[in-house]
C-alpha cells in the first residue's frame, strides 16, 4: 500500500502537539520497553515474531537443546507431520517421545530413535559430540535405558556404552567433558543409594562417590563457567541437609555444599510452594525460572552471579515460567505469565488473560516497583527490562493442565519453541515453532487490527476537524507510525507513538483551515519499522 505525499503545515503541526498534550492517556500507564526488532541504540535486538514454518507433533514436548542447527526435543508424542497439515496426514510419520530437526528450515530430521516412556529433559555435551537424554522411560529402540540415554550427535546412534541404572525419574542433566550430572526423583542409581543426585563417567556411565542429597525433586543442574561448581534447582527445602530452598550450589568433585548467598525462591508454608523449573548459565550468571504454586508465589526469573550465588536481579512476574534461554544479550521464556506489574508492564485482568512467551534483557534495568511475592526475600530488588516481544500462542490439550510452550531452545540466530499448543499468531501450529532474526525471519507480523483505529471525528469550530483514534500494537515493533489521511490525498499528521497490547493511548489531531459546508472523509494508517501498513475505514464529517 502506498501512502499519500506528506504536506504539513505548521498551524498543523501546533495543534497536533496540542492535541497529544491533551490527550496522551499513555501517562499513567507504563510505557513498554523501546526493544524489538528495530530498537532504540544500546537496546538488544530480538527475534522477529513471525512463526516460521516447522514440523509439528501431537503431543507435548517437555525439553529441547540445540547443537549447531539441530535442536533435539523429548517429551510425549508419537508422531511427527509437516507444516501446515493436520493430525493423520497421509505425510506424518512416527516418532517416539525424541525427535530432532533443523532450526535454521524447520525440517524434520532423520533422527529416530523409541522411547518407551516419557522424556524430560535433553542436555548436549559442551563440546556437541552427545545429547543426554532423562526422563520416565526404560528402554529405547528396545535396549535397557534406565531413565537416561546418551546418543551421538554425529551419527545420531545411541551410545552403546552408557547406560547407567537409576532407579527412577531423571529430570535434571549437566555435562562436562568427563561427567554426567544427574538429578530427579530416585533414590539409587545401581545398587548405590542416591538421594535424587548422582554423577557418572561421561566414558561408559559408571556411577561415580559423588552424592549430595536433595529433600525433594531435582528439575534442573547447570554448571558455572569453571566447571567446579554445580548449580541444582528443584522443589527441595534442604540441600546436603542443610536449608536452601529452590536452588543451591555443590562442588562438582565432591558433592560438598558450595557458597549460594541469595534466595531467590521462598521457603515453603502451609503446603504454598516456589521451585525452580529450569537453569542456564550464560557467562558468568546463572539463570534460573520458577514455578510458584500458590497465589502470588514466586512465579518470574532470576539471574545469579554463577559463583557465589549473588543476586543479580529477580523479575516478579506472576504466572509460572517453564523454560528459559539466553541468547545476544535477551533472556526468552515460556510460561503463562499474567501479571507482570514487577516490571511495569502489564498487569492482572478479569478474567485472566496469559501471555506465553516473553524477552527481557540480560542486564538489571531498574527496581522492582510492585509489592514483593508471598515470602520474597526481596523488595525493590534490580529487575530487567521487558522487551517488545510478544508472539501469541494457544494453550493445547494433551497434558489437561491448559499451557501452550513447556521448553524453549536455540542459538545466536533462531530461537524454537516447544510444548502442546495448537496455534501461533493465531494460526494452527501443534507443539513446535520456531523464530529468527530480523534478516532472516520474514517480517511480517505488522501492526494489528483492531476496531478502535476507525477515527472518531468531531467540529471543535468553524472550517476544523478533530480525528480521535486509540493506537493498536504490534508483536514486535514498540514504536508505530500513525498518518491521519483526509481523502485528498493530503496526511494531515505523522504521529509515532509506542504501544504494548496492555498499553494502547488515545492520540487526536485537528485538521484546521477547511472549508465550512464541506464534506471530508478520514481515515489512519499505520506502519511499522518493517514496512508492513495497516488502514483504518474511512469516515465522513461536514466541516
Amino acid at each position: 500500500m502506498r501512502t499519500p505525499s506528506f504536506m504539513l503545515r505548521r498551524a498543523v503541526a501546533m495543534a497536533v502537539m496540542a492535541g497529544m498534550a491533551a490527550t496522551g492517556a499513555i501517562g499513567a500507564i507504563a510505557d513498554p520497553a523501546q526493544a524489538d526488532t528495530a530498537p532504540a541504540a544500546g537496546t538488544p535486538t530480538t527475534v522477529a515474531a513471525d512463526a516460521l514454518s516447522t514440523w509439528q507433533v501431537n503431543g507435548v514436548v517437555w525439553s529441547a537443546a540445540t547443537v549447531g542447527n539441530t535442536v533435539y526435543a523429548t517429551g510425549q508424542f508419537t508422531r511427527a507431520r509437516p507444516p501446515g497439515t493436520n493430525a493423520g496426514d497421509s505425510h506424518e510419520v512416527a516418532r517416539a517421545n525424541l525427535l530432532a530437526f533443523d532450526i535454521s528450515t524447520g525440517k524434520l530430521l532423520a533422527f529416530n530413535h523409541r522411547l518407551n516412556g516419557p522424556g524430560y529433559r535433553v542436555i548436549a555435551s559442551p563440546d556437541g559430540s552427545r545429547i543426554y537424554v532423562g526422563g520416565a522411560f526404560t528402554r529405547v529402540d528396545g535396549r535397557p535405558r534406565a531413565h537416561v540415554a546418551a546418543f551421538v550427535t554425529a551419527t545420531g546412534a545411541l551410545d552403546a556404552a552408557f547406560h547407567p541404572s537409576v532407579a527412577g525419574t531423571v529430570r535434571a542433566i549437566a555435562v562436562t567433558s568427563s561427567t554426567v550430572y544427574l538429578g530427579g526423583n530416585f533414590r539409587k542409581v545401581g545398587k548405590a543409594k542416591r538421594i535424587r543426585l548422582a554423577a557418572v563417567r561421561r566414558r561408559n556411565g559408571a556411577l561415580l562417590r559423588w552424592a549430595p542429597v536433595a529433600d525433594a525433586e531435582v528439575y534442573a543442574l547447570t554448571m558455572s563457567p569453571n566447571r567446579k561448581r554445580v548449580i541444582v534447582g528443584g522443589k527441595f527445602q534442604h540441600l546436603n541437609k542443610k536449608a536452601k530452598v529452590g536452588v543451591g550450589a555443590v562442588d562438582a568433585s565432591t558433592g560438598r555444599s558450595r557458597r549460594w548467598i541469595s534466595q531467590p525462591i521462598p521457603t515453603a508454608t502451609n503446603g504454598k510452594y516456589s521451585f525452580v523449573t529450569d537453569l542456564r548459565t550464560y557467562g558468568s550468571v546463572v539463570y534460573g525460572s520458577a514455578d510458584g504454586e500458590g497465589k502470588h508465589w514466586f512465579d518470574g526469573r532470576f539471574a545469579a552471579n554463577a559463583n557465589t550465588g549473588a543476586l543479580i536481579w529477580l523479575d516478579n512476574c506472576y504466572g509460572a515460567t517453564y523454560g528459559i534461554f539466553v541468547t545476544g544479550g535477551v533472556v526468552y521464556s515460556v510460561g503463562h505469565a499474567h501479571d507482570c506489574s514487577s516490571l511495569g508492564a502489564f498487569g492482572e485482568t478479569t478474567p485472566i488473560t496469559n501471555q506465553r512467551a516473553l524477552a527481557e534483557t540480560t542486564a538489571a534495568t531498574g527496581h522492582d516497583p510492585a509489592a514483593p511475592g508471598a515470602g520474597s526475600h526481596y523488595r525493590h530488588q534490580p529487575i530487567p527490562s521487558l522487551l517488545h516481544w510478544f508472539p501469541t500462542l494457544s494453550p493445547g490439550t494433551f497434558t489437561g493442565k491448559t499451557q501452550a510452550a513447556w521448553a524453549i531452545t536455540g542459538n545466536s540466530r533462531y530461537v524454537a519453541l516447544l510444548g502442546e499448543f495448537t496455534k501461533v499468531n493465531g494460526v494452527a501450529q501443534q507443539g513446535l515453532t520456531r523464530f529468527a532474526i530480523r534478516p532472516l525471519s520474514t517480517n511480517k507480523q505488522g501492526p494489528l487490527a483492531s476496531s478502535v483505529l476507525t477515527p472518531t471525528v468531531t467540529v471543535p469550530s468553524s472550517g476544523s476537524v478533530k480525528v480521535t483514534w486509540r493506537a493498536t500494537w504490534d508483536r514486535d515493533n514498540a514504536t508505530l507510525n500513525y498518518r491521519v489521511v483526509r481523502d485528498d490525498g493530503t496526511v494531515v499528521a505523522l504521529v509515532p507513538r509506542r504501544s504494548a497490547f496492555w498499553s494502547r493511548p488515545q492520540m487526536s489531531v485537528t485538521d484546521t483551515g477547511l472549508t465550512a459546508g464541506t464534506t471530508y472523509r478520514y481515515r489512519i494508517q499505520v506502519n511499522d519499522a518493517l514496512g508492513n501498513v495497516l488502514g483504518s475505514s474511512w469516515v465522513s464529517i461536514t466541516a
